[in-house]
């Protein structure tokens, strides 16, 4: 189940049919890294994803194992294959005791384990299908919420996965590293509420992505599907509304009224919008 994380240790389930009100306050404060308040308590842009200043995004990158920079780490590591739409795939690595924890983070609809074992290991596995299959190792977030509301069916989407498998299987040579693991498909479309999305989406009329909260700004509705980082919302006066929860990092928030709406910069959703969906918008802390 989706949550968002309160200063405190408090929760929030985030269930669809839920509704949901909150009101940004004073200005957006950088979250500091590694678990370390910002010395500074710099200002931060509300466009950002990450919601740090430069000195602690270094800091945080610095201790990433996407960074490259902990090549001695003696964990498992997982490689998997993740499908977002249709030819929208990628490929990544995680570690072996998060589980399906990082699809959950990147809202992948479907996804596969594909091999595990060391991380340099799952790294240049990485790599050498990123080169040979033509996949990216990262999609952006505009793109993902661009194609949720009219993905086709689980049997389709299975299919796309397993010809990726058995593509990426055949490959070959980084199976000399890496235990290779069967196809065994995960579909998240139930978790992420997303069967009634594409009726939604169709009444209200499209979909509107939040650009960034502001001081005295709220964001109210009622939850359809959480997926990744999205909160799509069913908002009184501007329809289905996206809210990147990534952008309410580094803010004080205060309760309001789900029927109050939406007093945020909007955008139009679609494949390529930036913002904190954007191909830049860094690694994201997810609600899962």
């Amino acid at each position: 189940m989706a949550v968002l994380r309160w200063e405190g240790g408090r929760i929030s389930p985030l269930l669809p049919g839920r509704t949901l009100g909150f009101r940004a306050e004073g200005i957006r404060l950088c979250v500091g890294a590694r678990g370390n308040a910002c010395p500074l308590r710099a200002p931060v842009s509300g466009r950002s994803g990450r919601a740090r200043c430069p000195e602690c995004a270094r800091l945080d990158r610095a201790h990433s194992v996407a960074a490259d920079t902990i090549a001695d780490d003696s964990r498992t590591y997982r490689v998997y294959l993740a499908w977002f739409g249709p030819g929208m795939v990628k490929v990544g690595i995680t570690g072996e005791e998060r589980g399906a924890a990082r699809l959950l983070e990147q809202g992948a609809v479907v996804f596969s384990w594909l091999g595990r074992g060391p991380l340099m290991a799952a790294r240049r596995t990485e790599e050498v299908l990123r080169s040979a299959l033509g996949i990216p190792d990262r999609i952006p977030y505009a793109d993902k919420r661009a194609v949720r509301a009219a993905l086709p069916g689980p049997d389709e989407r299975a299919l796309e996965m397993a010809e990726l498998h058995r593509s990426a299987l055949a490959v070959g040579s980084w199976a000399e590293t890496l235990q290779p693991l069967e196809y065994e498909p995960v579909d998240h479309s139930d978790r992420f509420g997303l069967a009634g999305l594409a009726e939604v989406t169709a009444a209200a009329g499209g979909t509107a992505v939040v650009r960034e909260l502001v001081t005295g700004g709220a964001v109210g509705g009622t939850l359809v599907a959480v997926a990744g980082p999205d909160l799509h919302l069913l908002t009184p006066r501007d329809g289905l509304v996206v809210l990147d929860t990534r952008l309410i990092t580094g803010w004080s928030l205060i309760g309001a009224d789900p029927a109050a709406g939406v007093s945020v910069p909007l955008a139009e959703a679609g494949v390529g919008a930036g913002g904190a969906g954007g191909a830049g918008a860094g690694v994201q802390d997810g609600l899962f």
